[in-house]
C-alpha cells in the first residue's frame, strides 16, 4: 500500500510516531558530518521546518549532492520523536528523491539574511522565504475572514466592474482601458481622441472604487459587500501607496453613520481576532524579527473600545496638543498621518473613529449634516498606520446629492443610474472602504506595502 503524502504542519503536529510517512518540499539547509546529515524541508504549510534525518552509509554524499538549499525533494522515512532541540519530531529518511534541483552557485536565497529591497527584485522566488510564507498565509487568513465575517452575518458578495467608465471618487488620476492604436487614433472634429471609436464607444478606465455598484447592488439586497482589485495612477513612491490593491467595501440599506461605526468596529476587531487564533506562529516569527510591539499591538486593538469624536473635536485637541506637527491644523484641512497618529497613540491611547468633516474635503456621495457645512463621513484611525477605513452616510435626497455634484463638478450624465437611485425608492444608506493592503500591513507589522502584495505595482514598476 503506498503511502500518501502529509503534509509539514500535519507533521509536525502528529502525535502517531514510528510509521512511514512521505513528504515532498525545498530545502533551506543542509548540515552535518560524515556520519549524519539533517536536511531543513519547508512545503510552505507552515513557518516550521522539518527535519530530515539522513544516515551517512545510506546517503554518501554522491548520491546527496544535489540536495542543496532550494531544491526540490521527495523524503520517504519513519516519522519519529525528536533527539534534538527545536523540533519534536522528525524523519528518518530511507529514500530521499531530487524532484527538482537547485544551483547552489547562482541560487539566490541562501541562508544569509536579504534586504526587503533585495527580495522585491526576485518577487518570483521571496515567497520561499520565511518572512513572505508568513506574510502570504496570513494575507490568506485575512482575506479568507473577510468573507466569513459577511457571511455569518446576512451580506451578500458582489462582484463590480474592474472597468468603468465613471470616476467613483472624483478624484482622477486614473489608468485609461483602450483598443484604439497607439499611432495615430481617430479624432473626432475638434481633433480629440474620438472614444466613440473605442471598444466600448466612450473613454473607460480600470476603477478606483466599487462603492457606487455596490450601492445598487444594496438598494436591492439590503446588505453587501465587495472584495476586488482597485487601481490609481497616482505617481506616489511611498510606502503606503500601490497602483493595485484590493478594496473591501461593504454597503448596507438602511444604515445610518452609527450603525456604520459600529459595523466598522467589529468588522476590524473580528479581522484582528481571527489573525491570532489562526496564525499563531507566523505572527510570533514577525513579532520576534521585524516589530517587537507587534502582538500587543493587535491584542491592544481587541481590547480597546474605539474612541468617536467629531471632526472638529479633534481638530480643537490638536490645536492644544504641546506636540509639534509638521503640517499645520486648521479647520478646513485634511488631518495629516502624523496628526491622526497622535490621536489614536498620544492623546486617546486606543483606536479613534472621526466622524462630521468638512464637506469640502470629502467625496461628492456624503451625506450632508444639518449644518450645511459638514458631512456624515467617518475614518478609523489604527496606530502606526492612521486611516485604514474610510467611510460614511450616502446622501439619499435627489436635490441634495445634484447640489453637491454640481459644486464638484461631478457630470450627471455620467452618474445618471447613481442618480436613478434617490428617484426610484431611496433610503437612507450607509459603506466604507478597507483597503486590504493595509489591513495586511497592519496586521503583519511590515513597514513597506509592497511587502504585503505578491507582486506590488508602483510607479516605474510592472514586473513579473
Amino acid at each position: 500500500m503506498s503511502v500518501r503524502r502529509s503534509s509539514v504542519e500535519a507533521l509536525l503536529a502528529s502525535q502517531e510516531l514510528d510509521r512511514e510517512v512521505l513528504v515532498k518540499g525545498w530545502v533551506r539547509t543542509r548540515r552535518g558530518n560524515k556520519y549524519v546529515q539533517f536536511i531543513a524541508v519547508n512545503d510552505g504549510s507552515t513557518i516550521n521546518n522539518l527535519q530530515v534525518v539522513a544516515d551517512a552509509e545510506k546517503f554518501p554524499e554522491e548520491t546527496l549532492k544535489d540536495v542543496a538549499t532550494g531544491a526540490c525533494v521527495a523524503v520517504r522515512g519513519t516519522l519519529v520523536a525528536s533527539q534534538g532541540k527545536g523540533q519534536s519530531v522528525e524523519i528518518q529518511a530511507s529514500e530521499i528523491e531530487v524532484l527538482g534541483k537547485a544551483d547552489p552557485e547562482t541560487y539566490p536565497l541562501q541562508k544569509k539574511g536579504h534586504s526587503l529591497e533585495f527580495l522585491r527584485e526576485i518577487a518570483h522566488l521571496r515567497p520561499r522565504t520565511n518572512t513572505f510564507g508568513a506574510v502570504l498565509r496570513l494575507r490568506h487568513a485575512l482575506a479568507f475572514a473577510v468573507h466569513q465575517y459577511f457571511n455569518d452575518r446576512g451580506f451578500f458578495y458582489v462582484h463590480t466592474p474592474i472597468i468603468t467608465g465613471s470616476d467613483a471618487e472624483g478624484a482622477g488620476q486614473m489608468f485609461r482601458v483602450t483598443t484604439l492604436p497607439d499611432q495615430n487614433p481617430p479624432l473626432n472634429e475638434q481633433g480629440q481622441v474620438d472614444y466613440k471609436e473605442d471598444f466600448f464607444g466612450k473613454a473607460t478606465n480600470l476603477t478606483v472604487s466599487g462603492q457606487l455598484e455596490g450601492e445598487v447592488a444594496a438598494m436591492a439586497l439590503g446588505k453587501v459587500y465587495t472584495f476586488g482589485p482597485t487601481f490609481r495612477a497616482e505617481n506616489s513612491n511611498t510606502a503606503r501607496h500601490l497602483a493595485e490593491f484590493w478594496m473591501i467595501e461593504p454597503e448596507m440599506a438602511f444604515y445610518e453613520l452609527e450603525d456604520n461605526m459600529g459595523l466598522a468596529e467589529d468588522f476590524l476587531k473580528y479581522l484582528v481576532r481571527y489573525a491570532l487564533e489562526k496564525c499563531p506562529a507566523d505572527l510570533q516569527f514577525l513579532n520576534d524579527q521585524y516589530d517587537k510591539e507587534l502582538l500587543g499591538r493587535l491584542q491592544f486593538i481587541i481590547d480597546n473600545d474605539f474612541q468617536r469624536l467629531t471632526y472638529t473635536e479633534a481638530v480643537e485637541i490638536l490645536k492644544s496638543a504641546k506636540q509639534k506637527f509638521e503640517f499645520p491644523v486648521d479647520w478646513g484641512t485634511d488631518l495629516q498621518s502624523e496628526h491622526e497618529r497622535y490621536l489614536v497613540e498620544k492623546h486617546f491611547e486606543k483606536p479613534v473613529i472621526l466622524t462630521n468633516y468638512p464637506k469640502d474635503i470629502k467625496a461628492f456621495y456624503m451625506k450632508l449634516d444639518e449644518d450645511g457645512r459638514t458631512v456624515r463621513a467617518m475614518d478609523v484611525l489604527f496606530p502606526g498606520i492612521g486611516e485604514i477605513i474610510g467611510g460614511s452616510q450616502r446622501e439619499e435626497n435627489l436635490e441634495k446629492l445634484q447640489q453637491r455634484m454640481q459644486e464638484m463638478h461631478v457630470p450627471e450624465e455620467e452618474l445618471w443610474w447613481y442618480l436613478d437611485l434617490r428617484r426610484f425608492g431611496s433610503a437612507p444608506h450607509s459603506g466604507f472602504g478597507l483597503g486590504f493592503e493595509r489591513l495586511v500591513l497592519f496586521v503583519t507589522g511590515m513597514a513597506n506595502i509592497r511587502d504585503v502584495i505578491p507582486f506590488p505595482r508602483f510607479p516605474k514598476n510592472a514586473e513579473f
